[in-house]
């Protein structure tokens, strides 16, 4: 009896031997191991039922948005912020998800399944998501669009997204720009991630996350004073954080240095203001480059800012073009000149509904990216100044194609012999070809410069 009750004092774990039985005092432990294992798998319930409960807001969500959209595809898709966080859902969001729902077998089992349906599935890469980003940035320059009317969903005082873009979005948007080493739209994007960020109860972003992106990019557009008290910020979030320790060190002796240094004999400082506006230092804002002439100018056309002088606006007309061919005599077009020398018509009215149904079904199955003819060497490539699709269609290919291509030799009363076939075109989110001349220089095998003339845009 003695040996039975005999206690090993001291002993703090349970025998691991299958002896637990033999002993009152290791069975009354049970208890114990019970309210650890109760505390342990409410402790998962609530891990698990946080992470459904963010499954099931992200869900209703994407549903809610999905079902406006179907109601209206090409309105919805039209705008360019609601297109920007469709291919966010379906690439940075979408890793979320999936890093959820990869912690059980079913998780893994679902996402299997839509990996066998790749066929019949096109999911967007970060490719993709680069390229709706830098192309809202492109439009929201070229149209001069506020960084937080943007921000709020609005194009031009309209409310025009179906809803307000969150800190991380702003903050997706940043980080793109500067991948592609675009630090003037980083700090815009990432400044407006800082505010909103802030007006969040629920946090979307890390908030050292946008001091990390926003301190280096303010130093490479000049300010390294501001980036200096953006990265001690970062330093007392993340006082381990080994680059901003380094940085930190960087741009204090830049900023004794530029102490030390005396002025130039133009006593010429940095241009706050240019470095806001997104010029380098080095760059004269008064006097700009005939690129960057032509460029501001496509733009105000762009924004409907071009206006023709009364010289010239006066000699313009409308009228309803009654040859040269007999065609034009039964059948007139509305004509519109819009330049004098050269001369540039449009024409009006030209194709019916259904013969464009058919010109889109015929050649979006042959929609390959637009390429442009690089001078140096003669080959076709894709630039980042042409965003488009586009297929070619041949006069046999369908007697719609050969009726339109008639219809242009009655109208213009050229041939079409010499004509290239006719190009379909399809431009994405901020679609665009920038200004250029449309022909090319090539070298031939002498090394002497001949002209070849390109296929029109």
């Amino acid at each position: 009896m003695w040996l039975f009750m005999c206690l090993c004092v001291g002993m703090l774990v349970l025998p691991n031997n299958g002896e637990v039985y033999t002993a009152m005092t290791d069975i009354g432990r049970l208890l114990t191991t019970e309210g650890e294992m109760i505390r342990a798998v409410e402790n998962y319930i609530i891990a698990q039922e946080s992470k459904l409960e963010k499954l099931r807001r992200d869900v209703y969500e994407m549903e809610r948005v999905h079902d406006e959209a179907a109601r209206s595809p090409e309105a919805f898709l039209g705008n360019p912020i609601n297109t920007f966080l469709l291919v966010k859902r379906l690439t940075v969001d979408w890793t979320d998800l999936q890093n959820i729902m990869t912690d059980d077998s079913m998780g893994k089992a679902m996402l299997n399944n839509l990996t066998s349906m790749a066929d019949f599935l096109h999911w967007p890469d970060e490719e993709d998501l680069n390229g709706v980003a830098v192309a809202l940035m492109r439009l929201q320059d070229t149209y001069n669009l506020d960084t937080s009317q943007l921000a709020r969903g609005h194009i031009y005082g309209k409310r025009q997204a179906y809803r307000e873009l969150t800190a991380a979005d702003c903050f997706e948007l940043g980080r793109q720009s500067y991948n592609g080493g675009d630090h003037y739209h980083t700090m815009l994007w990432m400044n407006e991630a800082l505010k909103r960020q802030e007006m969040e109860s629920n946090k979307t972003v890390d908030h050292a996350d946008i001091l990390e992106y926003l301190a280096f990019s303010t130093y490479m557009q000049g300010n390294v004073r501001q980036a200096l008290k953006l990265t001690n910020e970062l330093l007392v979030e993340r006082p381990n954080h080994q680059r901003a320790q380094g940085n930190k060190v960087y741009y204090e002796e830049t900023l004794q240095a530029q102490l030390a240094k005396k002025r130039g004999e133009d006593g010429a400082t940095m241009d706050e203001e240019a470095v806001e506006k997104g010029y380098t230092v080095t760059e004269n804002a008064e006097v700009a480059s005939d690129w960057q002439r032509e460029r501001r100018a496509y733009e105000r056309l762009c924004r409907g800012e071009g206006s023709v002088p009364n010289s010239i606006s006066k000699k313009l007309d409308c009228f309803y073009k009654h040859g040269p061919s007999d065609f034009l005599r039964i059948s007139p077009v509305k004509t519109e000149v819009v330049h004098i020398d050269p001369t540039v018509s449009i024409y009006y009215d030209i194709l019916s509904d259904k013969e464009i149904a058919v010109i889109k079904e015929l050649a979006t199955p042959m929609f390959k990216r637009a390429t442009v003819q690089n001078y140096k060497t003669g080959e076709l490539e894709t630039a980042s100044y042409r965003i488009s699709k586009s297929s070619w269609l041949k006069h046999g290919d369908h007697k719609v194609v050969a009726g339109v291509n008639h219809r242009i030799e009655s109208i213009t009363g050229l041939t079409m012999d010499t004509a290239e076939e006719l190009q379909v075109a399809n431009y994405g989110i901020g679609g665009h070809y920038e200004p250029h001349f449309d022909y090319a220089r090539v070298l031939n095998m002498c090394g002497s410069l001949i002209t070849t003339w390109l296929k029109c845009c």
